[in-house]
């Protein structure tokens, strides 16, 4: 008998790209508010979702520094289960609901990958980087404080896809104010079979459940944010019309579950 909870399933169950749920998360995030065009932005929604009346081609884009762990210590094997994200958040409406749809995401680790599709995030592999900050005083240490400077970048295939710079000014006692809104993605999964290319096996919209989430050390300042034109991609359709504010934070929480809104392949 085969056993994983991901491809690939081998005998021990070892060799799977990633452990059976629960799954906990902790990350440092560099991140930038924006407006994009609003018909622009209601061309990426799935069906299922609409655009947001109430606040029309807002965004935000994050950039991620990932710590990962299962229930077996997944956290000491870092050249495994460390690794680093960007992706772009979509203000939408699901019927009267505020939610955030993710259009593109980016990843340096095929753990996350997995975890990411069998979720409904459309992952492709990147190259993403940010500044990180240390606890000893240092030129380099990039301390979270007012006038510190943050750095970010995403590549994919060679290619700069997104740049950001955020400079700190204050401390927000409530994150809300970015973080107010949960995701919803479409796990979609296709066919080979000839004739039905067009009727994938799996095909939901998704809301994401986060368990136990919670977000320190929210700095807000300025910033500025670029999606630069790339061959073989479309994030620079959402590239920013106005900047918001940038911030600076850490976060942690827990997946064991999602809720299916609706199965468009039943």
């Amino acid at each position: 008998m085969l056993l994983g909870y991901t491809m690939p399933r081998s005998p021990l169950g070892r060799a799977a790209a990633s452990p059976p749920p629960p799954w906990h998360y902790s990350s440092d995030i560099v991140g930038v508010e924006f407006w994009t065009d609003p018909d622009a932005a209601r061309f990426f929604l799935p069906r299922g979702l609409k655009p947001d009346p109430k606040t029309s081609g807002h965004a935000v884009a994050m950039f991620l520094d990932w710590q990962f762990t299962g229930e077996q210590d997944e956290l000491l094997y870092p050249e495994r289960y460390q690794y680093r994200e960007f992706f772009v958040l979509l203000d939408a409406a699901w019927g009267d609901a505020a939610v955030a749809y993710c259009p593109f995401i980016y990843v340096d680790n095929d753990s996350a990958l997995a975890r990411g599709w069998i979720q409904g995030f459309p992952k492709k592999l990147g190259s993403i980087f940010q500044t990180r900050s240390f606890a000893a005083p240092s030129a380099a240490a990039a301390p979270v404080r007012a006038g510190s400077k943050f750095g970010a970048s995403a590549s994919a295939h060679g290619q700069r896809i997104a740049t950001a710079r955020v400079t700190l000014r204050e401390s927000v006692a409530d994150p809300a104010v970015m973080f107010n809104r949960p995701t919803v993605n479409v796990r979609y999964f296709s066919r080979l079979s000839a004739g039905r290319h067009d009727d994938p096996a799996v095909n939901e919209l998704v809301m994401s459940i986060t368990d136990n989430q919670r977000i320190v050390d929210f700095w807000s300042g300025d910033a500025d944010l670029r999606f630069p034109e790339a061959q073989g991609e479309e994030l620079h359709a959402l590239a920013p019309l106005r900047i918001g504010a940038g911030f600076r934070c850490s976060m942690s929480y827990s997946v064991s579950d999602l809720r299916v809104l609706e199965d468009f392949a039943a």
